[in-house]
């Protein structure tokens, strides 16, 4: 007797960038690397404000350091590419009777608009 053997075909490693709706998909889910690292440096920088001024201004001095500006620089648009893919997928998860897609996402862009400027006027002042 036999044993039969599965066939199981190789699939490159590069398989997600023969299309862009692929590619569009994995740099969604790496999108959430990134979304991790900053609540990583977010919560590094509340330790450092608690610590007290030395700690803070070691933070500081490492925070301007050129790799990890970049690395932050990266993830800012990693975020904003996140944002944007959650927003436009939410009309499609949540369905609210009456409401048109178009409005619901519209309203998730207008309240991220204002929280940003809220927090822009607070920074800036």
């Amino acid at each position: 007797m036999t044993s039969a053997r599965l066939y199981k075909p190789r699939t490159p490693l590069l398989w997600w960038l023969r299309r862009w709706t692929y590619t569009a998909f994995v740099l969604r889910e790496l999108s959430s690397v990134f979304v991790a690292w900053t609540v990583v440096y977010l919560l590094l920088l509340v330790r450092a404000v608690s610590l007290g001024p030395d700690a803070y201004h070691r933070f500081l001095d490492r925070s301007a350091s050129p790799w990890l500006v970049a690395l932050n620089a990266v993830a800012l648009a990693f975020l904003l590419y996140h944002t944007v893919t959650f927003i436009n997928l939410t009309p499609q998860a949540m369905v609210v009777r009456r409401v048109p897609p178009r409005l619901l996402g519209g309203s998730l862009y207008l309240a991220w608009l204002l929280v940003s400027a809220v927090l822009a006027w607070l920074v800036v002042g």
